[in-house]
C-alpha cells in the first residue's frame, strides 16, 4: 500500500487510508507543535471533517504505532503527538509554558542506554528522553505568560 501524503514510509502494519485518516494525516502536517487527542478533534471539526474522537485515537495510535508520528506526554501526563521532521530516533526539549518542541540527538544518551542493557543482559530495548524547562520567549516573558 503506498504511503500517505507527507509520510515517509515506515515499518508497521498496513493500514488502509480512508478519509478520516487522511484528514487527521492533513492536519497533522500543518501543526509544527504536539497537540493531545483532543485539540486535534477540534482542529479538524474547525476545518470541517466529520472525524469522531474515538476515530482520531486510534487513528493517532495506529500512526504512533507505525512510527509515522512521536508521542509524549505532557506535564499533566497527557499524550500528545506530533509529525517529527526526523525518521531516525531522537528526543525532545519542550517547553513546559507555551509547548515550543526543539528535537534533539543524544548520542551520549544511546551509548549509555546500550551500556546499561548490555550489562544487565537486556536486548530489543527501547528508551525515550523528554527534557522539559522554559524556552527563552517564555523565560522573557512578563509574569511567565505563554508566548503562544
Amino acid at each position: 500500500m503506498p504511503a500517505e501524503a507527507g509520510q515517509p514510509t515506515r515499518k508497521g502494519s498496513e493500514q488502509r487510508v480512508t478519509r478520516q485518516r487522511r484528514a487527521v494525516s492533513a492536519t497533522l502536517d500543518e501543526l509544527d507543535d504536539f497537540v493531545s487527542t483532543q485539540e486535534l478533534y477540534r482542529k479538524l471539526h474547525e476545518r470541517g471533517e466529520s472525524v469522531s474522537l474515538a476515530t482520531a485515537y486510534r487513528i493517532l495510535q495506529s500512526m504512533a504505532d507505525d512510527g509515522l508520528v512521536d508521542v509524549l506526554r505532557n506535564g499533566e501526563g497527557e499524550a500528545v503527538y506530533r509529525r517529527c521532521a526526523v525518521e531516525h530516533h531522537h528526543h525532545h526539549l519542550l517547553c513546559r509554558k507555551c509547548g515550543r518542541t526543539v528535537e534533539i540527538e543524544a548520542p551520549a544518551v544511546e551509548q549509555w542506554a546500550a551500556r546499561v542493557a548490555a550489562e544487565n543482559g537486556y536486548t530489543e530495548v527501547a528508551h525515550t528522553v523528554e527534557i522539559y524547562g522554559l524556552c527563552p520567549a517564555c523565560s522573557a516573558s512578563p509574569a511567565g505568560e505563554p508566548t503562544a
